[in-house]
């Protein structure tokens, strides 16, 4: 099996238990050097694990350690920082294994957004003052779409509304929109559909479920990010006007 790990914000007592306890037994762990906390691997990883920096290497080089180390047999993580929902970088690799037909788990893991506000001492959200929060980015060299994801908490009871404000407010009836019910638990469940399809389908779900909505949802886009891209340049790794990698001593 290979597991999408979440590394958390890089103390290493902040990974999550089924995180840990993967790293443990992994036989392969592919690390993104430049943003997880290495103790994490020093800590976790065992003594005959294998151990690939992905700071220097392109998609198609991590591919390969993936493919090949599922064909071994091998249990192998894949690490990312924080939860790698967020800024991940996964969706490529994810559409390798899935066009290959290899199996894939994702574990999540704590956003630094959530060590941020502990470190703060605070919360995000304070009843009759802020009860939205939006996470984005300043668009440098990859651009910033206008377009936003949407994650509705504590509405369950409210999706025939949810949905219908959501398309007042711009978003098209056909936008793919989810709920997810239960989370982790034992008895959670899926449901998936487009705003104006969503509460029909997840009629009966009334309480303990997050509405999702927006691109994100579309597993036919083929758009990937730059950052494993063999084409772009960054602190660890350099492109060529030859169309080779250099990497930095």
């Amino acid at each position: 099996m290979i597991y999408f790990v979440g590394a958390g914000p890089g103390a290493v007592d902040l990974i999550t238990v089924r995180g840990a306890e993967i790293l443990r037994r992994a036989d392969v762990i592919i690390y993104a050097g430049s943003l997880v906390n290495p103790e994490l691997v020093k800590k976790y990883a065992g003594s005959e694990c294998e151990i690939h920096d992905s700071s220097r290497m392109t998609l198609d080089e991590i591919a390969d350690k993936l493919i090949s180390a599922h064909e071994r047999g091998l249990v192998t993580v894949r690490l990312h920082s924080g939860d790698p929902a967020l800024y991940g970088a996964i969706r490529e690799q994810t559409a390798i294994l899935r066009s290959r037909n290899i199996p894939f788990e994702i574990v999540p893991g704590v956003s630094s957004l959530f060590a941020a506000s502990s470190a703060l001492k605070t919360e995000y959200m304070i009843p009759e003052h802020t009860q939205t929060l939006i996470i984005s980015r300043i668009e440098g060299r990859t651009p910033a779409p206008e377009n936003a994801s949407v994650a509705l908490f504590l509405s369950a009871g409210m999706i025939e509304r949810s949905c219908s404000e959501l398309i007042a407010r711009g978003y098209a009836p056909e936008t793919p929109a989810a709920v997810v019910y239960r989370a982790s638990w034992p008895d959670e469940k899926v449901i998936r559909g487009t705003l104006e399809t969503l509460p029909e389908l997840s009629r009966g779900i009334t309480k303990t479920a997050i509405i999702l909505a927006g691109e994100f949802l579309n597993d036919d886009i083929k758009t990937t990010s730059r950052l494993y891209d063999k084409n772009f340049s960054h602190g660890y790794r350099r492109h060529s006007r030859e169309g080779g990698v250099i990497v930095p001593e």
